[in-house]
């Protein structure tokens, strides 16, 4: 009877993760994924005929390293702490505008800087009381921080946090924004499946932007004093209270998970992997948590565009380190 037990467990969890004879982006393989009746739904997110390397370059965050060389906070709760069942940065802090704001790192992998410095705009604003909403500039971390990785080429988001602290990031938003000292460079591209008012992302990608010591032309602010900066950088241990009360305590964190091929396709629920197809590695905002059907997850925002997913968001099952989402977490401290 165990030997039984054992058996059927085998071929149910074969069930969930195999890999299946249908291209990554075919609608047979959305059905595939979809007829496991799993805890999330799958559809369309990107072309049919969109090369996976165009995919791949998007994954941005290197594996070669890991954060411990970055020091790693452990919160002690108190007597009188709780943590709620069901957390959101948005509301928690909802006049922090940047918790909200979805951006979109266009067709280059920088996935590592733009949720680096959401989350950072993120606590800046948190720490203020709502009273500084200033944007940190994901193109000055990109292009400038040599020690990160490689711009579009990838990068490691706790030398973000690190760089922000040692040098600064300056001032700036998304594309074509004047508020800030340095907007980002790469223009939103067409990359879902329906037809929209983007142009097309460019064959082979984008470059990345070369390092430039001053604020965009036209504005009128200084680049020296237009500089954020951190009072201190920091990993968090991969245990689901700890990164609880970080998020809780200082704000969204950025994360880093591994990439299967079915994560693709992802519409709306708790996602949880139904492939061995590993297709890289991408970097995060992590801005809270519930549970939907007694399946506790992670909410998570993308730098896709709001387009993908569920409006740019998606939640991941919590708690099973999915992905190994649990187990590279950097966050910091603004100084205001």
């Amino acid at each position: 009877m165990i030997a039984f037990g054992l058996l059927a467990l085998v071929a149910f969890s074969g069930v969930f993760s195999a890999s299946v004879p249908f291209h990554p982006l075919s609608d047979e393989y959305i059905d595939h994924i979809n007829s496991l009746q799993t805890t999330w739904k799958a559809g369309r997110n990107f072309p049919k005929d969109m090369p996976l390397s165009h995919i791949k370059r998007r994954l941005g965050a290197l594996e070669s390293e890991s954060v411990e060389n970055l020091q790693a906070v452990h919160h002690v709760i108190a007597e009188s702490e709780v943590i709620p069942d069901t957390f959101d940065a948005r509301e928690q802090w909802p006049s922090c505008e940047s918790i909200r704001l979805i951006r979109d790192q266009s067709d280059c992998g920088s996935c590592w800087a733009v949720a680096s410095a959401a989350a950072m705009s993120d606590r800046i604003c948190i720490s203020s009381n709502g009273t500084d909403q200033t944007l940190v500039s994901d193109e000055d971390l990109m292009s400038c921080c040599s020690k990160c990785g490689d711009g579009c080429d990838g990068g490691y988001p706790h030398r973000a946090w690190e760089y922000w602290q040692k040098s600064g990031i300056v001032t700036g938003g998304p594309y074509n924004s004047t508020t800030g000292c340095k907007a980002y460079s790469l223009p939103p591209c067409e990359h879902d499946g329906t037809p929209g008012g983007l142009p097309q992302c460019p064959p082979k990608g984008y470059d990345t932007p070369e390092c430039v010591l001053s604020c965009d032309k036209g504005s009128s602010l200084s680049y020296k004093e237009s500089k954020t900066y951190a009072v201190e950088a920091y990993t968090v241990t991969g245990y689901v209270q700890q990164i609880q009360l970080e998020i809780m305590r200082n704000g969204p964190v950025a994360a880093t998970f591994i990439v299967y091929s079915d994560f693709l396709t992802y519409k709306s629920g708790v996602y949880q992997e139904t492939s061995f197809d590993y297709i890289g590695k991408h970097a995060v905002r992590v801005i809270g948590w519930g549970e939907e059907n007694n399946v506790p997850y992670w909410l998570v925002a993308n730098s896709w565009n709001e387009d993908w997913g569920d409006k740019g968001i998606f939640k991941i099952r919590r708690g099973t380190d999915e992905c190994r989402i649990e187990k590279e977490i950097s966050a910091g401290l603004p100084r205001l």
